[in-house]
């Protein structure tokens, strides 16, 4: 009778199970020359890059005109021309109701005043780095007695109602009517240019033509009053983007005291 074969021992499983294990020691060792890049890691590092910049955009958005994203850009974007019109240069420019009281206030809260200042904080930025020098002056400040500069303008807004559109005037007595209509001209084509606003002509009143500020500067000093645009049809422009109107009457004083060249506007044909 055959024998039966012998059943395997533990021992002997041992050592099949051992014999493996060199095998498997060498399979594996290629792979474990090098690390593998972690892929996890590299998409959370992605992630979180793109979540910063979201965040950033975030906070550009809600500065709007206003915000340091805003301001850098406007830096940036400093024309040439600002400097050789402006450097040097003395320049008034009223906030208007500043010191006196809100001007024109809508339902939702919306004031006059403070809108104005928010264009005037612009316009002293850009004057001031094209190296002119800037006097900020309250509706009724006492400077204006005699003041004397190269041109001053009175910056306003106008009512609460749904209508669009901005007007300049100067001071109907005028002791220089053509210089100050040239500054008129400048600061309503550069206006219009920057804000994309129709002149509103219709609505031009003697609180703009007569307007107090005006007789009392020195008779040799260009002003202008300018109606920015309406609380209530032209607040996404004036409200939210102040930079803008800003730059449409810095634009229009670099016209006038720089020539209509500086900002390639085109003038008026003369007259025979």
């Amino acid at each position: 009778m055959a024998k039966k074969a012998a059943a395997p021992t533990p021992n002997s499983k041992s050592t099949r199970s051992g014999a493996q294990k060199p095998a498997d020691s060498q399979a594996a060792a290629p792979r474990a020359k090098g690390r593998q890049p972690d892929r996890g890691l590299e998409r959370r590092v992605i992630l979180l890059f793109l979540l910063l910049l979201g965040v950033v955009a975030a906070v550009a958005w809600a500065g709007g005109d206003s915000g340091p994203a805003a301001l850098w850009l406007s830096d940036m974007g400093n024309r040439p021309a600002d400097r050789a019109a402006l450097d040097g240069r003395r320049i008034g420019v009223i906030s208007g109701h500043r010191g006196h009281d809100s001007g024109a206030i809508c339902d939702d809260g919306r004031q006059e005043a403070e809108t104005v200042a928010a264009i005037v904080h612009h316009m002293e930025r850009r004057l001031s780095r094209a190296g002119a020098q800037v006097d900020l002056l309250d509706e009724y400040d006492p400077r204006l007695i005699n003041y004397a500069a190269d041109a001053l303008v009175s910056v306003h807004a106008d009512s609460c109602i749904e209508r669009s559109g901005f007007k300049i005037a100067r001071w109907e007595l005028s002791a220089m009517p053509a210089e100050e209509d040239r500054l008129v001209r400048c600061l309503s084509d550069s206006y219009a240019a920057a804000t994309g606003l129709p002149f509103d002509a219709d609505t031009i009143t003697e609180d703009m033509t007569l307007y107090h500020a005006f007789r009392k500067l020195a008779l040799d000093t260009p002003a202008a009053i300018v109606e920015t645009g309406f609380l209530g049809g032209d607040w996404q422009l004036i409200g939210r983007r102040p930079a803008v109107a800003a730059d449409g009457i810095v634009d229009g004083l670099v016209c006038f005291l720089g020539g209509p060249a500086a900002l390639n506007i085109p003038t008026a044909p003369s007259q025979p």
